[in-house]
Parts: structure tokens; C-alpha cells; sequence
């Protein structure tokens, strides 16, 4: 018999539990795989745990492999590195990235789990998703090269796209935060820094990812005439003002919205959800990425620190959960 996991889950807002959860005996086409990290995404995934998901969103907000309804209770995550243990022969004892909550050892479909790249090591492999995120985002951008760009908010998602934008030929990046410490993992990515009065202004483009009513105004009002803001921010239950006045008008500006939901228009024709997530893999073998790890804890420990990444008191971009031998 498979036997029983540990699994945490929101058990309402604000408060997690770690819980036993009992495994299915895997199928033929199904792989068990035994938990080596996981990751908290302090955007997404702080605002699910303080219950801040608009309950219009209930249905598009749902994790692959949640289980529960929001508020809670509800098993919720999406960023999980793990190893094979039982599974179709060429799958046993590789290292597999999967969209899943934090969970010690899990039952899925085979084909929801993607190999990682012998480059690519286990820890690293978290940021899976959120680097994802960002090829989908550059997908929709479409920057050219030569391209004098910013990225507003320099959080896991943004430092992401600012890392991946660092290898486009003859680009101009900076990465744009109210958070001085941020020039660190500016400087780690290979881009600029500034805070957002000192930005660099006459933009062709502005990736806006601080979730912030500031940081959307601020970008419209960095970009050149008929430049773009592309929006990846989501900010769950709250209502933001979008100056379309003053030189959204005069400018032409345009602001677009992008979300990994959904694969890119520019590339849908083409490219899977596999393909998305295998090629966000392959970038990982970068280790300028390990920048974007800030802190990591025992699974235990999860239910303490969760609550100081919802607050901030726990300062963080990716924050790593380990789960060494599954004894903790």
C-alpha cells in the first residue's frame, strides 16, 4: 500500500494546519512522487492565505491539484520538485517539477509532472512556475530588440521577467522597486535598479508586476508616446484607479493585461502548456535565478511562517520548503 501523506492546507483565512491525507495506490499511467521542495509564491499564494480571492475569481483561481473551495478550508500551491518513486519505467528516480500544493508525497497522472534538466538543480527548480509566468508574459510583450525597458515591482514574478529580459541583445532593463535591497537582486540578474523617482523614463515598454495602484501609475507615465504597459499584476479583491487621463490620452499609451492562465495568443498556435512549462525549465539552468530564492524552511514549520509572508514581516521573492527525507 502507497500509505498517508502530510499535506498543508489553509484552514481559513490566515490560520494554516499541516493535515494526514491518505495516497491512492498509483495506476498504471499515474506516477507517486515523493516531495524534495516546494515554493510560496508571495503573491498569488499570500493572498489566497489571507482570503482575499474575490469570489467571481473562485473557479479562474483554482490550483491544478486543490483540493477544498476558497475562503477554506483548502489545500492550495502550485510549485513542487520532487522524485519519482513508483511510475512508468523512464519516470522512476528522475526529478520531476509539478504543479501541486505543499504536500509530502503525492498520486498524479504522469503526464502532469515535466522532468527537470540534468542543469537545472532540485532547489532551483521551484521557480518553475513563476518563470513560466514570465515567458508567457514576454510572449504577449513581444519586446524587439534594442528596446528600452522597465519592470515595476520587483517581486518573484517581476525579478523573473527582468532575469529573462537580461538576454535579449541590445536591450535596456531596469528594474524598478520602492525596496533598496532590491538592487541586489537587480545587480545578481545582470539588469539596472532604480527606485521609481529616479526611473529611467521614454520607454518602449513597462512590465507593471508591484500589484500597487503607484507602480500602474508610475508606468504609464515612464513609457514614450505609443508605448505599452503590459499588466501582470492580480490584486484579488481590490479596486485600483488607473489614471486614463493626463497622457494615457495625449500619448496613446496602451495597457495590457497577461496572465499565465492561458497560453499567449502570440504563440497559442504553436506551443502547448507543456511546451510553456519544459521551456521555463531549461531556462532555470541559468544560476543567476538562484537570486530569487530569499529563504527557506522546514515543512514543518510551514503553518508559523506562512502568516509573516502574508504580512511581510518575513521578507521574501521565492520562499523554499524543504522536505529532507519527509521526517519533519
Amino acid at each position: 500500500m502507497t500509505g498517508t501523506a502530510r499535506a498543508f492546507w489553509l484552514d481559513s483565512p490566515g490560520r494554516g494546519v499541516i493535515r494526514e491525507v491518505r495516497l491512492p495506490e498509483p495506476t498504471a499511467d499515474e506516477v507517486l512522487v515523493r516531495t524534495l521542495f516546494s515554493g510560496v509564491s508571495r503573491g498569488t499564494e499570500t493572498l489566497v492565505f489571507r482570503g482575499r480571492v474575490p469570489e467571481s475569481q473562485y473557479a479562474a483561481m483554482r490550483a491544478p491539484f486543490q483540493e477544498g473551495d476558497f475562503p477554506g478550508p483548502v489545500k492550495y500551491g502550485y510549485l513542487n520538485v520532487g522524485v519519482v518513486e513508483e511510475g512508468p519505467r523512464d519516470l522512476v528516480g528522475r526529478t520531476v517539477f509539478c504543479l501541486y500544493p505543499h504536500q509530502t508525497r503525492y498520486v498524479v497522472p504522469a503526464a502532469s509532472v515535466t522532468p527537470v534538466p540534468p542543469a537545472v538543480p532540485a532547489g532551483r527548480a521551484v521557480l518553475a512556475g513563476t518563470v513560466e509566468t514570465a515567458v508567457n508574459a514576454l510572449w504577449d510583450a513581444a519586446p524587439l530588440v534594442g528596446d528600452r525597458i522597465a519592470v515595476v515591482g520587483g517581486g518573484m514574478v517581476g525579478c523573473s521577467v527582468a532575469a529573462l529580459l537580461a538576454r535579449f541583445p541590445g536591450v535596456r532593463v531596469q528594474l524598478v522597486d520602492a525596496d533598496p535591497d532590491r538592487a541586489k537582486v537587480a545587480e545578481a540578474l545582470g539588469v539596472g535598479f532604480a527606485s521609481p523617482a529616479d526611473a529611467l523614463d521614454g520607454l518602449d515598454l513597462v512590465v507593471h508586476a508591484s500589484a500597487t495602484e503607484a507602480g500602474l501609475a508610475r508606468s504609464l507615465e515612464l513609457l514614450r508616446p505609443e508605448g505599452t504597459v503590459v499588466e501582470l499584476s492580480w490584486y484579488g479583491d481590490g479596486r485600483v484607479a488607473v489614471p486614463l487621463g493626463e497622457v494615457f490620452h495625449s500619448r496613446r499609451l496602451t495597457l495590457r493585461g497577461s496572465q499565465v492562465g492561458t497560453v499567449s495568443p502570440a504563440r497559442a498556435g504553436t506551443r502547448t502548456y507543456a511546451d510553456r512549462l519544459a521551456l521555463a525549465l531549461d531556462l532555470l539552468a541559468d544560476p543567476a535565478l538562484d537570486a530569487l530564492v530569499t529563504g527557506e524552511s522546514a515543512f514543518a514549520e510551514l503553518p508559523d511562517v506562512m502568516p509573516g509572508l502574508a504580512s511581510g514581516e518575513i521578507p521574501a521573492l521565492c520562499h523554499r520548503i524543504r522536505y529532507a527525507g519527509n521526517d519533519d
